[in-house]
């Protein structure tokens, strides 16, 4: 069955960009050496894209960088040290980044933990929060200023895409618990992954608004990749999978990591999408996320919440 886009759940990423001219844009990519990252990488590469490659482990990168151009002699393709769980270690990628003077079109930000055993980050921040959502808020904010110069001088459109995942629906009936954060005691590792999804989504529901309000051509969207098995979770995390989540998993068939990364690089390279903003896709098409997702005094609430700790 076709979406409205016209595309089938089942398309890969390379059939939803196909015939797509990505050469003179730029595009930062985090989490790029596994699963879904690795592969929206390697076609926005394909489709001419000079990609950057957000990554914590540069020996991967770096082997990543040399497979893709292997298969893609042509691909402009680089790896640059980024650990989202560290605001020291963005301040420094993005002023590496900014010095190197390329323009930036496309931010996508992929990178993510799921269900971790309660940590606390190098800024101590529950490391969930701050690797899925507080990481990517820093990044995109640092970047921002980059992307606005960039789309007046090239007068194309920028876009920001953040990854959620459908676990946001399962999270308590209060949305985000802003004080329980860091709270151990209350601490539970799927409602926690469920949050910093939440979070993902209404960074970008609120940055496309803010964005609109500027005038900039700059779009932020979010989306569910759909049903993929990654390195995100490991077997010891799924089988202490909530029973809610069992179900939910249950109604997607299982998607390929080509086909998991199809949403992503529609969403950062097709024209349908020009000019939408603040809006979550899934399967290649525009969706609703839950009642949370589109949540106004919400979404102010943690960009306000969200300015404080990275501040």
């Amino acid at each position: 069955m076709c979406s409205s886009s016209g595309f089938l759940w089942s398309s890969t990423a390379e059939e939803v960009t196909q015939g797509i001219d990505g050469s003179g844009l730029t595009a930062i990519v985090t989490g790029t050496t596994h699963g879904i990252g690795t592969e929206t990488a390697r076609v926005l590469a394909l489709r001419g894209v000079h990609v950057i490659m957000g990554v914590r482990n540069m020996i991967a990168g770096k082997n990543l960088k040399e497979a893709i151009i292997k298969e893609i002699p042509t691909a402009k393709v680089e790896a640059m040290e980024l650990d989202l769980s560290s605001m020291d270690s963005i301040r420094k990628f993005v002023s590496e980044f900014n010095s190197s003077g390329l323009p930036l079109n496309i931010l996508i930000n992929n990178a993510g933990i799921c269900a971790a055993p309660f940590t606390l980050s190098k800024d101590n921040i529950e490391l969930q929060f701050a690797t899925n959502h507080l990481g990517h808020f820093l990044l995109t904010n640092l970047l921002l200023d980059t992307m606005r110069k960039t789309a007046r001088e090239s007068k194309k459109e920028g876009r920001i895409v953040n990854l959620s995942s459908d676990g946001h629906r399962y999270i308590y009936p209060e949305g985000i618990s802003f004080d329980k954060i860091n709270d151990e005691s209350s601490y539970q590792r799927w409602k926690a992954y469920g949050q910093s999804k939440l979070a993902n989504i209404l960074h970008a529901y609120e940055l496309g608004r803010r964005l609109k309000e500027e005038g900039v051509d700059i779009t932020a969207n979010s989306l569910h990749p759909g049903a993929i098995i990654t390195g995100i979770v490991n077997l010891e995390v799924g089988l202490t999978m909530p029973a809610e989540m069992h179900t939910v998993l249950g109604k997607y068939e299982i998607k390929s990591v080509q086909q998991g990364a199809a949403t992503t690089c529609y969403v950062a390279l097709h024209p349908q999408v020009k000019g939408i903003s603040g809006k979550y896709f899934s399967d290649i098409n525009l969706a609703e996320p839950s009642s949370h997702g589109t949540d106004t005094e919400l979404a102010k609430k943690l960009w306000d919440f969200s300015m404080k700790l990275t501040e």
